[in-house]
């Protein structure tokens, strides 16, 4: 049954992979090679095409979706699952790499931080989405305040109107914040090394708190030397060696 999941998975990638290439074709040809070397089944050399690419600044969510696929068919599942999670922090909403993620993610058995309710709750829209409105409901509050100030008169409706544009801005700003620092945050890193496991102090021979398979979610609080100080699936905290994980945002 599980070789069959596994074949499952292969051939939703390679295909998932397929249209995507196929609906969105990108013009820059260092790109197109990496794509050849793909579909030819040299996954290394298109490795090694997409990082030369995201080494000089091009990135964009299919350049991160196409590196995951073939860190995938290389089966290194944390590498795959970092690029994943990198496209979808670049666009949210793209379905081929959420299908890939949940298909490896169940291949790896790799642990996931829980977000809280409140996090659940404002994930309903995207940290740009928040933006927008934080910046539109200040300058209605400002241009409320303004109005207010060279007013003779102190009309409620405005009052009310600049009270509620301020109370708009401070739950817009409230909402990044809290996404910002929550288990989706900058502070999210992927597990890539093998072996991982988070302990209770800065020495390989201290207690360990949790195995982490590779594509591990943790949440980054501090670093000491080669030590990575995190929140962890399960709840706790724990260390783990600084070149066991990556940070999603660079």
């Amino acid at each position: 049954m599980k070789r069959h999941l596994w074949w499952v998975s292969v051939t939703a990638v390679v295909l998932s992979c397929a249209a995507a290439k196929a609906v969105r074709a990108d013009p820059n040809p260092e790109f197109a090679k990496a794509n050849q070397n793909y579909s030819e089944g040299h996954f290394q050399e298109a490795i090694d095409g997409y990082q030369n690419l995201i080494q000089s600044g091009r990135w964009n969510a299919n350049l991160f979706y196409n590196l995951g696929n073939g860190w995938f068919r290389l089966g290194n599942f944390g590498e795959a699952i970092l690029n994943y999670e990198r496209a979808l922090a670049l666009d949210p909403h793209h379905p081929e790499t959420a299908a890939n993620l949940s298909l490896v993610r169940d291949e790896a058995r790799a642990l996931e931080l829980k977000p809280g309710v409140l996090e659940r709750y404002l994930g309903a829209a995207t940290s740009m989405q928040y933006s927008i409105a934080a910046s539109a409901a200040f300058w209605l509050a400002l241009f409320a305040l303004t109005r207010l100030f060279y007013s003779r008169r102190r009309s409620a409706a405005l009052i009310a109107f600049a009270v509620f544009a301020m109370a708009v801005f401070a739950g817009a700003v409230y909402a990044l914040y809290s996404l910002e620092t929550g288990s989706k945050g900058r502070a999210l890193a992927i597990v890539t090394g093998t072996n991982i496991e988070a302990r209770l102090a800065t020495a390989d021979s201290a207690s360990s708190v949790l195995a982490l398979p590779p594509g591990s979610e943790i949440k980054v609080l501090s670093q000491r030397g080669d030590w990575i100080y995190a929140a962890l699936p399960n709840g706790l905290r724990g260390w783990i060696p600084a070149n066991g994980a990556r940070l999603v945002r660079r």
